[in-house]
Protein backbone atom coordinates (compact mmCIF):
# COMPACT_ATOMS: atom_id res chain seq x y z
CA UNK A 1 0.00 0.00 0.00
CA UNK A 2 1.32 3.55 -0.97
CA UNK A 3 -0.26 7.16 0.73
CA UNK A 4 -2.20 8.69 -2.12
CA UNK A 5 -4.81 11.07 -1.99
CA UNK A 6 -8.23 10.13 -2.06
CA UNK A 7 -11.22 12.33 -1.37
CA UNK A 8 -8.90 15.18 -0.30
CA UNK A 9 -6.77 13.22 2.56
CA UNK A 10 -3.78 11.05 2.27
CA UNK A 11 -4.75 6.94 2.81
CA UNK A 12 -2.92 4.33 1.89
CA UNK A 13 -3.80 2.59 -1.63
CA UNK A 14 -2.86 -0.41 -3.78
CA UNK A 15 -0.30 0.55 -5.80
CA UNK A 16 -1.72 -0.85 -9.36
CA UNK A 17 -5.57 0.68 -8.15
CA UNK A 18 -3.32 4.24 -7.92
CA UNK A 19 -1.75 4.01 -11.26
CA UNK A 20 -5.39 3.16 -12.71
CA UNK A 21 -6.81 5.87 -11.55
CA UNK A 22 -4.42 8.83 -11.90
CA UNK A 23 -4.24 9.18 -8.29
CA UNK A 24 -1.53 12.07 -6.69
CA UNK A 25 0.74 10.12 -4.61
CA UNK A 26 3.87 9.87 -2.73
CA UNK A 27 7.21 8.86 -4.60
CA UNK A 28 10.84 9.14 -4.11
CA UNK A 29 13.48 9.97 -6.75
CA UNK A 30 17.20 9.17 -5.73
CA UNK A 31 20.21 10.58 -8.31
CA UNK A 32 23.18 8.45 -7.20
CA UNK A 33 26.05 10.85 -8.77
CA UNK A 34 30.15 10.78 -8.68
CA UNK A 35 31.08 14.08 -9.90
CA UNK A 36 29.69 14.95 -13.52
CA UNK A 37 28.30 11.31 -14.17
CA UNK A 38 24.94 9.99 -12.54
CA UNK A 39 24.03 6.20 -12.58
CA UNK A 40 20.62 5.21 -14.41
CA UNK A 41 18.90 2.01 -14.97
CA UNK A 42 17.16 0.38 -17.56
CA UNK A 43 13.94 -1.01 -15.64
CA UNK A 44 13.38 -4.51 -16.41
CA UNK A 45 11.11 -6.12 -18.57
CA UNK A 46 8.77 -7.40 -16.54
CA UNK A 47 7.89 -4.26 -14.98
CA UNK A 48 4.16 -3.18 -15.11
CA UNK A 49 4.84 0.01 -16.95
CA UNK A 50 7.42 1.48 -18.80
CA UNK A 51 8.97 -2.08 -19.22
CA UNK A 52 12.99 -1.37 -20.27
CA UNK A 53 12.84 2.02 -20.49
CA UNK A 54 15.79 4.29 -18.94
CA UNK A 55 15.15 6.18 -15.23
CA UNK A 56 17.14 7.78 -12.41
CA UNK A 57 19.12 5.08 -10.08
CA UNK A 58 16.14 4.45 -8.19
CA UNK A 59 12.23 5.45 -8.97
CA UNK A 60 9.71 4.66 -5.57
CA UNK A 61 6.81 4.65 -3.40
CA UNK A 62 7.32 4.75 0.00
CA UNK A 63 5.32 2.48 2.15
CA UNK A 64 2.93 3.70 4.17
CA UNK A 65 4.40 5.74 7.23
CA UNK A 66 7.76 5.37 6.16
CA UNK A 67 9.65 8.50 5.61
CA UNK A 68 11.20 9.44 2.50
CA UNK A 69 14.50 9.24 3.45
CA UNK A 70 14.75 5.88 4.95
CA UNK A 71 12.63 4.41 1.60
CA UNK A 72 15.45 6.12 -0.69
CA UNK A 73 18.33 4.41 1.21
CA UNK A 74 16.48 1.16 1.48
CA UNK A 75 15.47 0.83 -2.51
CA UNK A 76 18.54 1.82 -3.74
CA UNK A 77 20.30 -1.14 -1.34
CA UNK A 78 16.94 -3.40 -3.03
CA UNK A 79 17.15 -2.22 -6.55
CA UNK A 80 20.99 -1.75 -7.08
CA UNK A 81 22.97 -3.51 -4.46
CA UNK A 82 24.64 0.01 -3.31
CA UNK A 83 24.98 1.45 0.35
CA UNK A 84 25.26 5.22 0.12
CA UNK A 85 26.40 7.38 2.05
CA UNK A 86 24.58 10.53 2.80
CA UNK A 87 21.48 11.42 0.88
CA UNK A 88 20.69 15.22 0.18
CA UNK A 89 17.19 16.29 -0.24
CA UNK A 90 17.06 18.16 -3.33
CA UNK A 91 13.46 19.22 -3.41
CA UNK A 92 9.82 18.08 -4.00
CA UNK A 93 8.64 17.92 -7.46
CA UNK A 94 4.72 17.35 -8.97
CA UNK A 95 3.94 16.26 -11.74
CA UNK A 96 1.80 13.97 -13.81
CA UNK A 97 2.11 11.56 -17.06
CA UNK A 98 0.98 8.93 -18.38
CA UNK A 99 3.21 5.79 -18.76
CA UNK A 100 1.06 3.70 -21.18
CA UNK A 101 -1.59 0.71 -20.58
CA UNK A 102 -3.93 3.33 -19.12
CA UNK A 103 -1.63 3.83 -16.52
CA UNK A 104 -0.93 8.04 -15.06
CA UNK A 105 1.80 8.47 -12.42
CA UNK A 106 0.30 11.67 -10.41
CA UNK A 107 3.01 12.33 -7.92
CA UNK A 108 4.63 14.37 -5.48
CA UNK A 109 8.41 13.27 -5.58
CA UNK A 110 10.81 13.80 -2.71
CA UNK A 111 13.99 13.63 -4.71
CA UNK A 112 17.54 13.25 -3.01
CA UNK A 113 20.72 12.28 -4.54
CA UNK A 114 24.23 10.80 -3.10
CA UNK A 115 27.99 11.83 -4.50
CA UNK A 116 29.66 8.81 -4.30
CA UNK A 117 33.66 8.81 -4.36
CA UNK A 118 33.91 6.80 -7.15
CA UNK A 119 31.74 5.03 -9.63
CA UNK A 120 30.99 2.15 -8.38
CA UNK A 121 29.24 -0.90 -10.18
CA UNK A 122 25.78 -2.38 -8.85
CA UNK A 123 24.69 -5.40 -8.08
CA UNK A 124 20.66 -4.71 -9.67
CA UNK A 125 17.97 -6.87 -8.59
CA UNK A 126 17.08 -8.35 -12.17
CA UNK A 127 13.23 -8.21 -11.06
CA UNK A 128 13.56 -4.13 -11.27
CA UNK A 129 16.28 -3.82 -13.03
CA UNK A 130 17.57 -4.88 -16.05
CA UNK A 131 21.12 -2.67 -17.09
CA UNK A 132 22.65 -0.13 -15.17
CA UNK A 133 25.17 2.52 -16.71
CA UNK A 134 27.25 6.23 -15.66
CA UNK A 135 26.21 9.03 -17.93
CA UNK A 136 27.20 12.61 -18.16
CA UNK A 137 24.19 15.27 -17.45
CA UNK A 138 25.11 16.71 -21.21
CA UNK A 139 25.12 12.87 -22.95
CA UNK A 140 21.78 11.87 -20.87
CA UNK A 141 19.85 14.89 -22.52
CA UNK A 142 21.06 14.37 -25.72
CA UNK A 143 19.93 10.80 -25.45
CA UNK A 144 16.55 12.15 -24.30
CA UNK A 145 16.98 14.56 -27.04
CA UNK A 146 17.30 11.97 -29.59
CA UNK A 147 15.26 9.40 -28.65
CA UNK A 148 12.79 10.58 -25.57
CA UNK A 149 10.39 6.95 -26.55
CA UNK A 150 14.04 5.38 -24.86
CA UNK A 151 13.47 7.21 -21.26
CA UNK A 152 10.75 7.31 -18.54
CA UNK A 153 8.47 10.09 -18.64
CA UNK A 154 9.65 11.29 -15.18
CA UNK A 155 13.29 11.69 -15.93
CA UNK A 156 12.34 13.72 -18.85
CA UNK A 157 10.45 15.41 -16.81
CA UNK A 158 12.84 16.33 -14.17
CA UNK A 159 15.92 17.45 -16.58
CA UNK A 160 13.69 19.53 -18.65
CA UNK A 161 12.30 21.44 -15.79
CA UNK A 162 13.74 20.78 -12.93
CA UNK A 163 17.76 20.50 -13.64
CA UNK A 164 18.63 22.93 -11.21
CA UNK A 165 17.92 20.38 -7.91
CA UNK A 166 19.47 17.44 -9.68
CA UNK A 167 22.38 19.41 -10.46
CA UNK A 168 23.09 22.67 -8.35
Amino acid sequence: MIPAWREGRLQPVEKLQVHREGLRHLAVSVFVNHRETTLIQRRADGKYHTPGCWANACCTHPAWGEAPEDCARRRVGEELGLKVGPLRHRGQVTYRADVGGGLIEHEVVEIFSAELPEPVEPRPDPDEVSQTRWITWDALEGEIAAAPERFVPWLRIYLADHRALLTG
